[in-house]
């Protein structure tokens, strides 16, 4: 039970928007991936295809709510598949290079400071 608990906590250095931009660049780093299969690909590129074409599965004049939220998990369900269904080893590679990159940005830097108004 301690396992499933410690998944639903949130990273506490992470955040949504870190998450989402880190889910895009991954999603970039695999798509230029020769070793990403070229049929794989094909998911981002319909769920970006679904989103910007006028054909919708539930338009917004008769579900107002559901309208817009379909278009938000086409994008989710296209783009967790893409990853799940790439190799292990390649996402692994890609996360850890997002990782050593993202952790050069959090280094603290120590140093004082001097407030210029003082004579």
């Amino acid at each position: 039970m301690t396992d499933n608990r410690r998944k639903l906590i949130a990273n506490p250095q992470g955040g949504l928007m870190r998450n989402f931009v880190k889910q895009l660049k991954l999603i970039g780093r695999l798509m230029s991936d020769n070793r990403v299969s070229v049929f794989l690909k094909i998911l981002p590129i319909a769920s970006i295809a679904y989103l910007i074409s006028p054909v919708d599965l539930a338009p917004g004049v008769v579900f107002p709510v559901i309208g817009a939220l379909d278009d938000a998990a086409i994008l989710w369900i296209g783009s967790t598949l893409f990853v799940q269904l790439c190799p292990d080893n390649v996402v692994k590679e890609h996360m850890d290079d997002l990782d050593m990159i993202a952790g050069s940005d959090d280094d603290v830097v120590d140093a004082e400071s001097k407030d210029v108004n003082d004579k």
